[in-house]
């Protein structure tokens, strides 16, 4: 992996999402009202999100599970109403807290390590299934492919992610995020085609014993995102 590249990006996004955006960032994952181009973000989000929990497991008593980049914890609270346990980790040390603030009365907390820092920790352990969740969209797609061949070596039966699809719509607003001042900008997103992940992802020796398996894309207003599930062969 190009590890400046690598590690660059990631501080760019703990400061951004633990500093700039942290309570936007909290308010866009609740239920409170925001601006008509948030809330296509957030409905998009939801759709996402409820899509990776339609391909997990209903029943996941006694496996484990790594939530990559967990935000706020939405995702890694339903994972564990079924049974999961779950690591939930991310950058941002202030969202993890409001993650932590967020579980509810029916949810045993004790299934959710919620933990800051980074996704690629082998500290973090092993696990059944990975997701990442918008986590990888920031990266160029050569280190995705590498982040994705890291996570999969400690993962023994499949790995759901997203990544930002380049499409006319989702490069115009890349294109005019760059006249913003850099201080208001929050990390570029990284584009890429979706037949070109496949073939980074199919060509890495250390995902030989992989297959790309469902896609889905989610485009709502401002937020376009297209999952993927890798599955161990």
């Amino acid at each position: 992996m190009p590890v400046a590249n690598y590690l660059e990006r990631r501080g760019e996004l703990k400061t951004y999402f633990d500093r700039t955006a942290a309570d936007n960032w909290a308010r866009l994952t609740s239920d409170a009202p925001v601006s008509g181009i948030r809330a296509t973000v957030r409905a998009g989000r939801d759709e996402m999100r409820n899509t990776l929990l339609s391909w997990l497991p209903a029943d996941m008593t006694g496996m484990r599970l790594l939530d990559a980049g967990c935000g706020t914890g939405a995702l890694s609270i339903e994972v564990a109403r079924r049974g999961a346990h779950v690591v939930a980790i991310d950058l941002s040390p202030t969202l993890v807290e409001v993650a932590r603030e967020r579980i509810p009365a029916d949810v045993d907390p004790a299934l959710i390590d919620f933990r800051s820092g980074d996704m690629l920790d082998p500290k973090a352990g092993e696990f059944d299934f990975v997701v990442a969740m918008d986590s990888l969209i920031h990266y160029l797609p050569a280190d995705i492919c590498k982040i994705m061949a890291g996570l999969a070596a400690r993962t023994s039966q499949a790995m759901l992610v997203t990544f930002a699809p380049k499409t006319p719509a989702l490069a115009l607003m890349h294109f005019v995020g760059g006249f913003f001042p850099r201080g208001d900008r929050a990390p570029a997103i990284e584009p890429v085609a979706e037949q070109k992940l496949r073939k980074l992802l199919t060509a890495d020796p250390a995902l030989q014993q992989w297959q790309i398996g469902r896609t889905h894309r989610v485009a709502r207003g401002f937020y376009t995102s297209q999952a993927l599930e890798m599955m161990r062969r």
